[in-house]
């Protein structure tokens, strides 16, 4: 592997502790999608944060996929209420199943 490569592969993580999922470039934080669960067990993503020296290396796109991913794997429906999340499902309609309904707020 290149060591461009290994610079812009994406890992990302739950850290439930702090309420989001992260992802990592190397030893870097590269970004961040918060949630809550709500009464009803969903998992409301509330915001995605990307550091500018990130941007364009499909770090909001990994942080969203791993959430698609988290509720799956948990039969947890999602609540998008993140703008960015929202367009990201729009280009994915596949995992329109999981989401419990539109974000009002």
């Amino acid at each position: 592997m290149s060591d461009q490569a290994s610079q812009t592969q994406v890992v990302v993580g739950d850290d439930s502790d702090r309420g989001r999922y992260e992802a990592h470039i190397g030893d870097h934080l590269a970004g961040v999608l918060s949630y809550v669960d709500d009464a009803d067990g969903n998992r409301v993503l509330q915001h995605t944060v990307v550091g500018d020296e990130y941007g364009g290396h499909g770090v909001g796109s990994a942080l969203a996929r791993f959430a698609m991913q988290d509720a799956t794997d948990a039969a947890r429906k999602i609540v998008p209420q993140c703008t960015f999340v929202q367009g990201w499902l729009g280009k994915h309609p596949e995992h329109q199943s999981l989401v419990a309904h539109a974000y009002e707020g």
